[in-house]
């Protein structure tokens, strides 16, 4: 297969471009000050695109490669890939399903832990030598809390089973109620809100997720609420949420991803009631290289006419 052209749109994973190099030919993206010259180098070659959260396959690049076959993406996560062009050009798409479902689980509780008992105000505290001229301050419990899952797929069942242990009631919003599932179902993630102390988004970023917790959201989960956003940063009205936060109308809120990574709102810097990860859920080596795994070993399948293991499309 040394001579399939297979083109990475940004850097990802090292790991990843080595098994990718050992076994294509493949072309960086990135190395090339000017993807038109690239394309119009390169463009015939190309039979295969690994993407990933950051960069994917838009209508543009995929109608700009006559010989695609196939995109698969170093993520869960499908919102930088057009499915619907792939799917008019009949262009196979993988992802990398369950491998990191549970690092992006506990990260979620690590976040509801780190908002509700202030570790990072903590770290400072100590680090700052603050600690030698009195006590940091009561926090929040957290076990007990009620937490509300926006998604209940694979990754909000994982997050449900660790709150679970905590002692935490848990109940869900989805596109529909789950069959065989003890939590309580809401129909709406304003209604959800409502209901429960802790809101974590957990679900694919579609249409119809877009911004799913804007105002009413916010305002439904109140000002003893706490916000966790391990989905997409576009689930969330961003400014909306800011303002919520500034006024006390939420009360805190943990986020690893952001609507305009790598930037985040700056007026959320100073608050102490909010933690904030630079979209390292998945970001484990032994996740990671999973993931590297199962997207070279889709490639091999398609070029070798077998079954994908994962496939979307």
């Amino acid at each position: 297969m040394e001579g399939i052209g297979v083109l990475m749109t940004c850097p990802m994973f090292p790991y990843l471009e080595q098994e990718l190099e050992q076994r294509f030919r493949l072309h960086r993206l990135w190395d090339f000050p000017s993807r038109r010259r690239f394309l119009e180098a390169h463009a015939g070659s190309i039979r295969a695109v690994v993407g990933d959260t950051k960069v994917g396959a838009d209508a543009e690049l995929i109608d700009a490669l006559p010989g695609l076959e196939i995109v698969a993406t170093f993520s869960v996560g499908l919102d930088k890939i057009d499915l619907g062009r792939c799917g008019e050009k009949g262009i196979r798409v993988t992802n990398t399903p369950d491998v990191l479902t549970d690092d992006v689980a506990d990260i979620a509780i690590a976040l509801m832990l780190g908002v509700l008992r202030k570790v990072c105000g903590c770290d400072a505290f100590v680090r700052s030598g603050k600690w030698k001229s009195g006590d940091f301050g009561l926090t929040a419990k957290f076990s007990g809390k009620s937490v509300g899952i926006v998604g209940l797929g694979r990754i909000g069942s994982a997050i449900a089973k660790r709150a679970e242990a905590f002692g935490c009631p848990i109940s869900y919003c989805s596109r529909s109620e789950k069959p065989h599932v003890s939590y309580k179902y809401y129909p709406t993630a304003a209604e959800l809100a409502r209901h429960c102390r802790i809101l974590v988004v957990a679900c694919a970023l579609t249409e119809e997720t877009r911004r799913i917790v804007g105002r009413e959201v916010l305002d439904a989960l109140g000002p003893e609420g706490v916000l966790i956003n391990v989905g997409r940063g576009a689930h969330v009205d961003e400014p909306e949420l800011v303002a919520a936060l500034l006024e006390g109308r939420l009360g805190g809120a943990g986020l690893d991803v952001y609507e305009n990574e790598p930037e985040a709102a700056e007026e959320l810097f100073p608050m102490d009631n909010v933690v904030l990860l630079p979209h390292v859920g998945s970001d484990t080596v032994e996740t990671s290289t999973a993931m590297a795994d199962l997207v070279v070993t889709n490639l091999e399948a398609h070029f070798a006419g077998k079954p994908l293991l994962t496939p979307v499309i």
